[in-house]
């Protein structure tokens, strides 16, 4: 669908073109596909206008003056209509186009067909929105038991009471989480006991080492005090060695 805006170029008339800007810029705004088509310039343009605007929007004198607003051949209206439009969020319904999703126009639109809005739930007065509600929960299987017992506890208690709440629901699962937390418990003190293990067999291995250095000090000292008693006994045996000879050759 194309929004056909007739439009005079040449216009002496501040006020016409003060309209015609107006309309024309608040269609870019809100990127609208239009197509001007200029009366002044075209005689058919302003004659196919004159034309097709309804007899009861025609003023007085039966001469339609521009900007005059269509959607292909349907009449939407002229600036007056166009204006009160734009003042009501309702641009979109003026022109005969489906507002945008997510627009102000859009989410009107809505609450005029299907009424307030709280919660997300539609409210319109009757007993349709707690069917709704009810609907809704069971195409998306909801349980609102287990929802009830699950949330609460996971958030105020913790990992512990979550486990209970999977033992009540689950069963196996349950005690499978169980078994699961116990064995890492095990493999945790099961590593902790072997890296003290690894941080004493170097320290063992030191102090057999300053033991053997102590004993090796020990027979050094030992060795060296038995030469040192020695000693002397080798010097006296030499001594009286050494007089017998010098006896002997006297003789």
């Amino acid at each position: 669908m194309v929004i056909k805006v007739f439009l005079a170029s040449s216009s002496g008339s501040t006020a016409i073109k003060k309209k015609q800007q107006d309309v024309l810029g608040f269609l870019e705004a809100l990127k609208v596909d239009y197509a001007p088509l200029d009366i002044a310039c075209n005689e058919d343009n302003r004659m196919w206008m004159r034309e097709n605007v309804p007899v009861e929007k025609k003023p007085t004198n039966g001469i339609p003056l521009p900007p005059q607003i269509f959607n292909e051949e349907s009449y939407c209206g002229d600036y007056e209509t166009f204006f009160d439009a734009k003042e009501d969020n309702a641009v979109y319904a003026f022109l005969g186009l489906p507002p945008p999703p997510g627009s102000k126009e859009a989410k009107e639109a809505y609450l005029l067909e299907n009424g307030p809005v709280e919660n997300g739930t539609i409210v319109n007065g009757t007993d349709d929105a707690e069917d709704e509600e009810n609907l809704e929960a069971e195409e998306e299987n909801i349980d609102d038991d287990t929802l009830k017992r699950e949330v609460p506890m996971e958030e105020c208690n913790g990992d512990e009471h979550t486990e209970e709440v999977e033992a009540e629901v689950g069963g196996e699962t349950g005690e499978e989480a169980a078994e699961e937390k116990v064995a890492e418990e095990k493999e945790a003190v099961e590593d902790t006991e072997e890296s003290l293990e690894n941080t004493k067999a170097p320290v063992k291995e030191e102090e057999a080492q300053e033991e053997a250095e102590d004993e090796e000090a020990k027979e050094e000292e030992e060795l060296r005090q038995l030469e040192e008693e020695e000693a002397p006994e080798v010097r006296g045996g030499r001594r009286r060695s050494d007089r017998g000879s010098r006896a002997g050759r006297r003789g």
